[in-house]
């Protein structure tokens, strides 16, 4: 899906609540049932509305917006009556922005035949009460009676967007312009160009002239996304000067609320207050429009996700009733459960499933202040944020990519003038990709930097203690770089505000293990690193192999299960206190779980695990098959366990511990 359709389907999806709330608290006034409240929330939605389509390009929609918002202040002034004609034609308007949102949502065109005769008739309204405004005393304009009504006063409003908006831009840059609607923006803190381009924090600060007064910009800055902070108005003599209008041929509409002396409406130009509504209305009626989207608690969703993991798990104890009993009818009832259990799971997972491009929009700022902090000149590509992943592993996520991130720019991207020095360009280059690889989701951090020096590694491995002197000097390259993992190594010679104080990796790499996923490092030196990261999709279902040891059942996951094979005595060599087994010309380390499960008195089959390009066996008494099971974490009573990851129930109700792959090999 395009950037274009994201937020095509975003506008709709809001505008529509926008619409619905300007009809309801229409009829609401019409009423009579608490017209201020009513006033203030269609003034608002009407505001937002008018926004978001001008920023999305939709003139039509936003003149409409603009003229019916020009009637709903006089409606608050006091200076228009709701009467019935007046409801009808602003229910009229209602009508045809509804038909310009289905048209919207279909990619068609949008026409401005009707809504451009709803706009003449809400301008003859507007114009008739300031024309009648303007003979109740035409000896001299209101705006010259009152005496110093062109000083206009000052307000200081602080206004927050919702940190977990994925628009702050377009939030912003909407208030900005309702605000414009119906005053003049003296000042903004900080400046309009960084609120507009997103780069304040979660709030920004506006400094307003405005005759509409308080409730009028209390409406305008609060919204979807958007709440009002703080409204405070200058002292007295806080305020500026504003030159009266001057009268100009043809009408000239304002969204300002306060009244305006304007020219009497042309002849031909009547207010339609008396006005049968047009033709249209009778057939809309008649229309049903089918509701695409819903907006769900996601507490809704976990609850409605423990309730299909519950199911699993009956279905599981049903198999087994059904093996026990061997009931042809309860065996073909039992598959179409089966099968109905299966396709609400995969719907339930599909539901909780969402976006990467949700946490990777966050990034963007974290390399421009960490690059001007560090003064480097760094380009940042996103690709893949269309993945999606299970809502449960994107709330872990984000911190670990966070901290690579700015490791890759504070560590791995050189400063210009050393980068020109090695014959590099000198914006360096740091990208973020997301992809799915059959079952899984990989996302990597890469940069072309000046990559990571493995005899750096080996001298600081001998400095903390880690390694021996004989150790290091035999030690691989993979051996020296995943000693970056380990808890305060770090090869910074200088702490800074933005990394190098020897946590983080190890930290990165723990969170990635808890979430049922593998991370390993790529460097080369003087061209850059690279970080992998393998995902589930989803950590809370999955197939697992159930096995016995020393009689105890346990469950492996499926996807870190190579294979089964029978143990060959002569086959098994040891290596200090360690066994390891030869086994298809490869020598594995042989694991046998007594701590975990006591000595078991005769095992003679392998079960070979695989985790992150490497390879290990553990030997079990039998296998007992294939299985789909809930994984639960351990409680917080119980604590982290090494080499378990959770637990699981099975159909019979035992609690079957299942097996930490990644801290076996």
């Amino acid at each position: 899906m395009s950037d274009e359709e994201v937020y095509r389907k975003l506008f709709v999806e809001e505008s529509r609540e926008n619409h619905e709330n300007i009809v309801s608290n229409l009829l609401a006034l019409e009423s009579g049932e608490d017209h201020q409240a009513a006033i203030d929330e269609i003034f608002r939605s009407a505001h937002t509305l008018k926004g978001m389509s001008a920023s999305m390009g939709f003139d039509a929609m936003e003149h409409l917006c603009h003229s019916m918002e020009d009637v709903f202040s006089l409606i608050r002034n006091g200076q228009q009556e709701v009467t019935a004609a007046l409801i009808d034609l602003l229910l009229n308007c209602t009508d045809v922005i509804e038909d310009m949102l289905d048209a919207i949502e279909a990619g068609e065109p949008l026409s401005d035949e009707q809504s451009a005769q709803l706009v003449q008739e809400l301008r003859a309204f507007a114009e008739d009460k300031s024309t009648a405004g303007q003979e109740v005393s035409n000896e001299a304009p209101p705006v010259e009676q009152a005496g110093g009504a062109d000083e206009c006063p000052i307000y200081t409003l602080s206004i927050a967007v919702d940190p977990a908006s994925t628009m702050k831009d377009v939030r912003a840059m909407l208030v900005l312009q309702n605000l414009e609607e119906i005053g003049t923006i003296v000042s903004t803190t900080p400046s309009r160009e960084l609120i507009e381009d997103g780069k304040f924090g979660d709030s920004f600060e506006v400094q307003v002239a405005c005759e509409a007064g308080e409730d009028a910009l209390r409406t305008v800055a609060s919204g979807t996304e958007i709440s009002l902070l703080s409204l405070t108005q200058s002292p007295a003599g806080g305020v500026v000067k504003e030159s009266s209008p001057s009268p100009a041929p043809g009408p000239a509409p304002s969204p300002v609320p306060a009244p305006q002396v304007k020219p009497q409406a042309e002849p031909n130009v009547k207010p339609q207050t008396e006005s049968a509504p047009p033709q249209h209305r009778s057939a809309k009626s008649e229309k049903s429009r089918e509701i695409k989207n819903i907006r769900v608690d996601i507490q809704r969703l976990d609850r409605m996700m423990n309730l299909v993991e519950d199911l699993v798990i009956n279905r599981g104890r049903l198999e087994q009733i059904a093996r026990k009993y061997n009931i042809k009818e309860f065996d073909e009832a039992l598959n179409m459960i089966g099968r109905s259990v299966s396709d609400l799971q995969n719907l339930m997972m599909g539901i909780r499933m969402m976006p990467l491009e949700r946490i990777f929009n966050r990034f963007p700022r974290v390399v421009r202040d960490v690059a001007n902090h560090d003064k480097k000149e760094v380009e940042f590509i996103i690709e893949g944020g269309e993945t999606e992943l299970d809502r449960s592993i994107m709330d872990g996520l984000a911190d670990p990519l966070l901290h690579l991130i700015r490791n890759a720019v504070n560590h791995g991207i050189e400063t210009p003038e050393i980068r020109e020095a090695n014959g590099k360009s000198r914006t360096g280059l740091v990208r973020l990709t997301a992809y799915r690889d059959k079952d899984n989701v990989v996302i990597e951090v890469e940069d072309d930097g000046a990559g990571i020096d493995p005899e750096k590694l080996r001298r600081k491995a001998v400095e903390k203690g880690l390694m021996t002197s004989e150790a290091a000097s035999a030690a691989t390259r993979d051996d020296l770089i995943n000693l970056l993992f380990e808890p305060g190594f770090s090869t910074a010679e200088t702490i800074t505000d933005i990394s190098g104080r020897g946590v983080g990796l190890d930290v990165v790499k723990k969170t990635i293990e808890s979430l049922k996923g593998t991370i390993k490092i790529e460097s080369e030196l003087g061209k850059g690193t690279k970080f992998e990261l393998v995902l589930p999709p989803t950590m809370a279902i999955i197939d697992v192999m159930m096995v016995r040891i020393n009689g105890m059942r346990c469950a492996i996951p499926i996807s870190n299960v190579v294979e089964v094979a029978q143990i060959r005595m002569e086959a098994i060599h040891q290596i200090g206190n360690s066994e390891a087994i030869l086994l298809r010309d490869q020598i594995l380390p042989m694991y046998r779980l007594e701590d975990m499960f006591g000595r078991a008195p005769k095992s003679d089959t392998l079960v070979v695990l695989q985790n992150n390009g490497k390879k290990c066996c553990i030997v079990v008494d039998t296998v007992d098959g294939k299985q789909e099971v809930v994984v639960k974490p351990l409680s917080a009573l119980a604590g982290n366990c090494r080499g378990i990851s959770g637990i699981t129930i099975p159909g019979d109700g035992d609690v079957v511990p299942v097996l930490d792959v990644n801290t076996m090999i």
